[in-house]
């Protein structure tokens, strides 16, 4: 979710994240090193180390308590399994609700890897770039540049109003992370879906990915389902009713949960 390195094979030792700061008023480039169970951050730019910080925080899910995450695993027979295979992981997230909405327009009716070259070269073009321990990266432009923007290669001209509607939504606060999360996730979903393109798939990613919540259960999510299918050993795809009694005995980590079984339970299905 951070558009950042990919390929276990050539891992440098580096997460290289570029963003747009929380309040929208700066942009960051971030090198993250992992040293002795703690993050070190060498961060670019002139934005408040605090406010970089937070942000980092909650886009490697690193503002909450694994202890009582590997306690909830402990407590389901498959959970314990994935956590076994992945005892450090932890969901990636959005870098903010205003990033997760301008993607989620970029790459409607494409595939992952179209939209994620799409995203660069847009980033690259109208954005600000950073040489990040010895990479570039570019972070996606700014609201204000957004709403300059009348056209881009490989983009549908129906989706630039798309992108200036998200543009005025988050310099109106309608995008604010804060603001998001002051409110019950169905409200903000509900809220989001105002903008146009933001179906409930859309919405339902932008609240829980974006925004760092734990405890979210998206029964729209079908790789969610599919791996539950799998994992706990069902004949058939649970209904969304079937979802949230299982899901029952994740709380209150509902989406760490189901992002573990996507993400780490594929390792398990080709073991077994």
């Amino acid at each position: 979710m951070g558009f950042g390195h990919r390929d276990e094979t050539s891992f440098d030792g580096v997460m290289r994240l570029a963003f747009r700061v929380d309040g929208l008023d700066d942009h960051a480039g971030v090198e993250v090193r992992q040293r002795d169970g703690e993050l070190a951050l060498t961060v670019h730019g002139d934005a408040p180390l605090d406010a970089v910080s937070r942000q980092v925080a909650r886009v490697v899910s690193a503002d909450h308590d694994g202890d009582a995450w590997a306690a909830v695993c402990a407590a389901d027979p498959v959970l314990e399994r994935v956590h076994a295979a992945a005892p450090g992981f932890r969901p990636s997230n959005f870098y903010s609700p205003y990033e997760a909405a301008v993607w989620a327009v970029l790459s409607a009716r494409r595939s992952r890897v179209q939209a994620i070259a799409l995203r660069r070269r847009f980033s690259e073009a109208h954005g600000v770039m950073f040489s990040l321990a010895g990479r570039t990266e570019a972070a996606v432009p700014a609201p204000q540049r957004l709403l300059e923007i009348d056209g881009f290669p490989g983009l549908p001209a129906d989706r630039i109003p798309r992108l200036h509607a998200i543009a005025t939504a988050a310099l109106d606060g309608s995008l604010d992370v804060d603001r998001l999360t002051g409110m019950e996730p169905a409200e903000a979903m509900a809220a989001l879906q105002r903008l146009p393109g933001i179906g409930p798939f859309y919405s339902a990613l932008i609240v829980i990915r974006a925004c760092g919540l734990t405890d979210v259960l998206s029964t729209e999510e079908g790789h969610t389902r599919e791996a539950v299918r799998a994992l706990y050993g069902l004949d058939h795809e649970p209904s969304g009713t079937e979802l949230t009694r299982i899901a029952e005995n994740w709380r209150p980590f509902r989406t760490w949960a189901a992002v573990a079984l996507r993400a780490v339970g594929s390792r398990l299905a080709l073991a077994s």
